[in-house]
């Protein structure tokens, strides 16, 4: 159980971002200028890249206390990275059959 929702936690953002994109291509075009920064996103940074399309507004953009959102999405995409660097020896390797 624990397991399903770690792989929730990691995915939901990834998979909301899709669902709006194929939504509401419109506004994912005019957030971004090109396809390549929100699939990028969509790979590496997805909290940042979700709230980023949630926040942006055209053409008012992401002003004031919004850059607060932002900061804390990349603070929780970079947890999960070190989250997983730090665990990473927590399971034991495989002897080699050399």
């Amino acid at each position: 159980m624990g397991c399903l929702f770690v792989l929730l936690a990691a995915f939901a953002p990834r998979l909301l971002f899709l669902i709006i994109w194929i939504a509401r291509p419109g506004y994912v075009d005019a957030v971004f200028d090109t396809f390549v920064l929100p699939l990028l996103g969509l790979l590496f940074l997805p909290f940042a890249t979700l709230m980023w399309v949630l926040l942006d507004a055209p053409p008012a953009g992401v002003e004031g206390f919004d850059w607060f959102w932002i900061g804390f999405a990349i603070l929780m995409d970079l947890s999960h990275y070190v989250g997983a660097v730090a665990n990473r020896n927590q399971f034991p390797r495989r002897a080699s059959t050399a």
